[in-house]
C-alpha cells in the first residue's frame, strides 16, 4: 500500500492498517529505524511493550554493554499517535534516515508495519533465483 508524506512529514496510515489498529484498541505507535534494513518500523503500542519486555528479560541489568544496547534500542524510538484523520507525523530525521522524500510504501510484517521509500521496493530485495533457492532451503528442511 502506498501513501505520500506531506511537507511536514504527515502520512496517512492505509485504511487496512488503521482499522486493525483501532479495532485492537491500540492507543499509540512506536517508530524506529529497522536494525537490518533501510526502512522504518511502526510497532503498535502493545507490540512495542512486549518487545521491550522480551529484550529486558534477556539482558542483565548489571552488564554495562547489555545496558548500552538496551538504551540505544529505546533511544532510537519515537512514540507517535494517529490523528483523527488517520495520519501520523513522522519526524523528518526518521524520513531522512531511510531516504523517504514523499512516496511511501507500507508493508505489514508480522505484528509491525514497515515504511519504505517507494523506489526501494520497486526492485526485488533478493534476486529471484537466490530467493527461490533460499526459500527452498528454508521450507524444504523439515519435509
Amino acid at each position: 500500500m502506498e501513501a505520500r508524506a506531506d511537507a511536514k512529514g504527515r502520512i496517512f496510515v492505509p485504511a487496512i492498517f488503521r482499522k486493525r489498529l483501532q479495532g485492537e484498541g491500540e492507543e499509540f505507535l512506536v517508530l524506529r529505524k529497522d536494525i537490518f534494513q533501510e526502512c522504518l518500523v511502526l510497532y503498535p503500542g502493545s507490540v512495542w511493550e512486549k518487545e521491550v519486555g522480551l529484550m529486558r528479560g534477556r539482558l542483565n541489568k548489571w552488564n554495562r554493554e547489555q545496558q548500552q544496547i538496551f538504551r540505544q534500542f529505546v533511544l532510537d524510538a519515537e512514540r507517535l499517535e494517529m490523528d483523527a484523520n488517520g495520519r501520523i507525523l513522522v519526524p523528518k530525521r526518521y524520513l531522512r534516515m531511510v531516504s523517504i522524500d514523499a512516496d511511501v510504501r507500507f508493508l505489514g510484517v508480522d505484528e509491525t508495519i514497515e515504511l519504505w521509500a517507494k523506489e526501494k521496493l520497486e526492485k526485488p530485495l533478493v534476486e529471484p533465483e537466490e530467493f527461490a533457492s533460499k526459500l527452498q532451503q528454508l521450507m524444504g528442511e523439515g519435509l
